[in-house]
């Protein structure tokens, strides 16, 4: 009995040990239009076995480079597409690197930063003041994602007072979303009306229990 621990390794796992066979198998084909033909044949079994490959949007040249790969790249076709390297596989992705922008409050994000920036150069009227409640509700739901705890809509105004250099300023009485709102909650005293029909209707039945289990209670004649 042959084991799998006994066998060649298995290059890509997601294919399986039958398509690395099919594929070892197409470079004993001579003929090179026979061996291009099955070659796509792989590449189409492949796609069937591999249905996540096809979620991206060049998930065919994915294939053909995996069937190079899988091959040790010494298979020679008339693919689609240029044959892969063993140099391009190893080579590494370029550097992305970091962001530079330094923002003092981080919780509010540089988004909120440049929206501030855009609105400083508008005309003062009611479009703006709308615009910079909006601002102030979307920095109280930021800030609530960094820290659950209830925040005062006064610090809100004043942060946004210092993220634009002092120009733009709210009303302290400035009403904004209600943080039960913004996370989701039901103030307690705000109950559903079917569970008050619920609480209600128990409180009847328990009523009318409590009379018909009352020895005292006097006895209907007929």
């Amino acid at each position: 009995m042959e084991y799998n621990t006994g066998r060649e390794q298995i290059v890509i796992s997601e294919y399986g040990r039958n398509i690395q066979m099919m594929i070892r198998h197409l470079m004993d084909i001579e003929n090179r239009r026979q061996r291009t033909e099955a070659a796509y044949f792989v590449v189409s079994v492949m796609a069937q076995m591999n249905q996540q490959v096809r979620e991206t949007n060049d998930y065919n040249h994915k294939l053909w480079d995996h069937l190079h790969i899988i091959a040790n790249y010494e298979l020679d076709v008339d693919g689609p597409y240029p044959k892969p390297t063993p140099e391009m596989q190893k080579k590494r992705p370029d550097h992305v690197g970091y962001q530079k922008n330094n923002i003092r409050y981080g919780h509010y994000g540089q988004y909120i930063y440049d929206v501030v920036k855009k609105v400083k150069e508008m005309e003062d009227g009611p479009k703006k003041q709308a615009i910079l409640v909006n601002i102030a509700n979307q920095m109280k739901r930021d800030y609530l994602n960094w820290n659950r705890d209830t925040v005062n809509d006064l610090l809100i105004l004043d942060d946004l007072y210092k993220i634009s250099d002092g120009e733009i300023t709210l009303p302290i009485d400035t009403k904004l979303m209600p943080t039960n709102e913004i996370l989701g909650k039901v103030p307690q005293q705000q109950q559903p009306q079917q569970q008050q029909k619920k609480k209600k209707g128990g409180k009847q039945k328990n009523q009318a229990q409590a009379k018909s289990n009352n020895p005292n209670r006097p006895i209907k004649k007929n």
